[in-house]
């Protein structure tokens, strides 16, 4: 698969404008400039965001009703249910809203769906089971949105309902006290892309305003808000870098000893957004997918040492299990990719015992493989479950609502999707599918790598390289930048870890640098020593036994004309 350089247009001049007014490299203004932060308040915040960046919470739609429901149930002491969801966002959401209704001497209850039992959403079963144990409010987190069936259910049975979501109204919202989502038609908040958590964190923001609690009390959850809100890949903007970027300074510091036990047990000494990405998250993560999410839940509310040892050495577990089942079926999955299945418009594939906790990572990886939409389906019996990713351009949720004759259920995005399939339909629904995608011309698509700049090696200095730390933390929409490094000579090039990656050094002159690039072992067989390439990568900065070096993480590369 082809993929597309293309290069930002180089600012000279506003570069040198920013680099003196912030003290900062030419380089780095020059990044900002391509993320579109040219103005000096922009710059400022973005490099360097306070407390007080955060917006008026009240803003958001239906808060001021939220808050005095809830504290109306302070106050006369009702009994309370956070229903949440099973990933970090859910789990973060949940554990920050109980903490503080605690505070507040309110023990909320609160519910976790099952994945493999429930899947996602409010649940009527669920709320027939809680409402025995005498619940007057429901809060959900993270979810609820879409749940109008079950919140009149709830109604029937006595239970008031707030609503605090991110997720996509349809035409009608539901019949709630309060239904408090930024992505709302009529809503007037600055900014509508905050993860779940940082939904929850505006309303204990705002119940702490109304209340006249000093601003410590919602600011001291960051550590857990910035957690779920780099976990769930929301665009690292605006209002959610500030709460990621102050959110990491209290992980580093934090008190709460699952938090803490779990990053170390992870083997990280310091957080930073790779640490959340892919030392926390996945073992978070993983017990949802493996169906025992109250289990990372209990780790962040516990306060028993010899509990969240346990809890931490179990998530260690799920998540090891979690690998094992995806390279199985990742395995699986490649064997069954033959040639008639790569020139298809998108790689729709079937087994029987695939974990549908474990699909959709697995979708992700095949997608990334060949640039192309997947849907993987494991099969119990005569149900199947699966899960689909997409690339940049084709909208999958579109594709398979056009094919739901053949599905059970189905919903998602146009990124990613999951649905329910009876066995006997699944080839039905493949030969739709991939008959409605091949009028969208998916081999046409290219991946598109933006590049930042042109870089040379005699500039390239570990004070170059560490300053962008400023960017941090590194996510959605504020990627690592990309540079291009050209007319570079193979120095060495060879395969690591049974031919996945690839292992190269190059160098121009007298100067060297190491290079890595991940899944790209293939490319070791395409180079020779002595080869003129052009590379393309993020520069980062690789410590060893004390000794600091720079090293480039590949993205393609190319032959030197």
């Amino acid at each position: 698969m082809k993929k597309s350089w293309q290069y930002y247009e180089q600012n000279s001049e506003l570069a040198e404008k920013i680099s003196k007014k912030f003290s900062i490299s030419k380089l780095l203004a020059q990044i900002l400039i391509n993320k579109g932060i040219v103005e000096d308040n922009e710059i400022d915040t973005f490099l360097n965001p306070k407390r007080n960046n955060f917006y008026d919470p009240f803003l958001m739609p239906d808060m001021e009703k939220a808050v005095d429901r809830i504290i109306k149930a302070i106050k006369n002491n009702e009994k309370i249910l956070i229903y949440g969801d099973y990933d970090v966002d859910g789990i973060t959401s949940t554990t920050v809203l109980k903490k503080f209704l605690e505070e507040r001497g309110i023990n909320a209850l609160y519910h976790i769906p099952n994945r493999l039992k429930e899947g996602y959403g409010l649940n009527a079963n669920a709320l027939e089971e809680k409402s025995k144990q005498g619940i007057q409010l429901m809060i959900t987190v993270d979810c609820g949105i879409s749940g109008i069936e079950e919140i009149e259910i709830a109604k029937s049975m006595g239970i008031e309902t707030i609503i605090t979501d991110h997720h996509e109204p349809s035409e009608r919202l539901p019949d709630a006290i309060a239904v408090v989502d930024a992505k709302r038609k009529d809503n007037k908040y600055p900014f509508n892309q905050l993860a779940g958590v940082g939904v929850v964190f505006k309303l204990i923001q705002a119940l702490s305003i109304k209340l006249g609690l000093d601003e410590k009390e919602y600011l001291k959850y960051l550590d857990l808000v910035c957690l779920g809100t780099i976990s769930d890949i929301v665009p690292l903007i605006d209002e959610n870098r500030v709460i990621a970027k102050l959110g990491l300074k209290l992980v580093n510091v934090t008190k709460n000893l699952g938090l803490k036990t779990l990053i170390e047990s992870a083997g990280y000494h310091i957080a930073d957004s790779s640490t959340i990405s892919f030392g926390v998250a996945p073992r978070i993560n993983a017990c949802g997918r493996m169906g025992v999410a109250e289990e990372a839940l209990n780790l962040l509310l516990s306060e028993d040492k010899e509990e969240i040892t346990r809890l931490a050495r179990n998530l260690n577990e799920y998540n090891r299990e979690r690998q094992e089942k995806e390279k199985i079926i990742f395995a699986d999955a490649v064997k069954q990719i033959n040639e008639d299945e790569k020139n298809n418009p998108a790689i729709i594939l079937g087994n029987e015992g695939w974990h549908h906790g474990v699909t959709g990572i697995v979708a992700s990886k095949i997608t990334e493989m060949y640039f192309k939409p997947s849907i993987l389906v494991g099969f119990e019996g005569n149900e199947g479950k699966g899960s689909g990713r997409s690339v940049p351009g084709i909208d999958l949720h579109e594709a398979i609502t056009k094919c739901s004759g053949n599905l059970e259920k189905c919903g998602g995005h146009a990124m990613a999707i999951g649905l329910s399939v009876k066995k006997e339909k699944f080839e039905a629904f493949k030969n739709e599918a991939l008959e409605y995608l091949k009028t969208k011309n998916v081999d046409e698509i290219q991946q598109i790598i933006m590049i930042d700049a042109v870089a040379n090696l005699r500039d390239i200095t570990l004070k170059t390289v560490e300053e962008f730390n400023l960017l941090e933390p590194f996510g959605e929409v504020n990627k690592m930048p990309i540079f291009c490094l050209k007319n570079l000579k193979v120095d060495s090039i060879r395969a690591l870890t049974e031919g996945k990656h690839l292992k190269l050094t190059l160098r121009d002159d007298h100067m060297v640098i190491n290079a890595i690039g991940f899944n790209m072992g293939e490319k070791a067989e395409e180079y020779r020593l002595g080869d003129k390439v052009n590379v393309i990568g993020c520069l980062e900065v690789n410590e060893y036994n004390g000794i600091k070096n720079i090293q480039l993480n590949l993205k393609d590369i190319m032959k030197a004309l």
